[in-house]
């Protein structure tokens, strides 16, 4: 099991939808060569520099976390049941109610709407709360969603960053 990037009152908390077999393999989130997390997060502002995942714990440093929805890791977030996503949004949500991050960021308008029963949000901020705290929805930065290249996926999260 992937261990969370988490301490209290973080300004995001970053939430993907479940390690994927690299993660679990290496310990480290968003791992795999292909995925566009660390990226974004650099060319949105919310760090200094390119972030290796084996740096992951520096995130701490800058006021961020990460967690995920589910902690089964898989090769495609398509493997989870429906049943593990509303599992895991109870879970997340008792996570924020102990942590109290400022925004938890969910990384997927899908596992997002299934998590919480939210049939029709979309990614950007959210009107809705979990566990008392704002939700914003950015797109899953997974290379296995191409509908998202990075330039797009790097504004969206500087929408975010600048709403802090």
């Amino acid at each position: 099991m992937i261990s969370d990037v988490i301490k209290p009152g973080l300004d995001v908390l970053f939430c993907g939808i479940n390690p994927g077999l690299v993660s679990e393999a290496t310990g480290h989130h968003f791992a795999r060569p292909g995925n566009r997390f660390w990226p974004a997060l650099h060319l949105s502002g919310f760090t200094p520099r390119q972030f290796a995942p084996a740096e992951q714990e520096q995130l701490l440093d800058l006021n961020l976390g990460i967690t995920n929805v589910v902690a089964r890791p898989s090769a495609k977030a398509e493997e989870l049941t429906i049943d593990e996503l509303k599992a895991g949004g109870i879970e997340l949500t008792e996570k924020v109610e102990r942590y109290s991050p400022k925004v938890l960021a969910v990384l997927g308008v899908t596992v997002y709407r299934a998590a919480f029963n939210r049939k029709k949000a979309q990614v950007g901020p959210q009107t809705d709360l979990v566990g008392g705290v704002r939700v914003w929805v950015l797109p899953n930065p997974s290379g296995l969603n191409a509908h998202w290249q990075l330039p797009a996926l790097a504004e969206e999260f500087a929408r975010l960053k600048a709403s802090l």
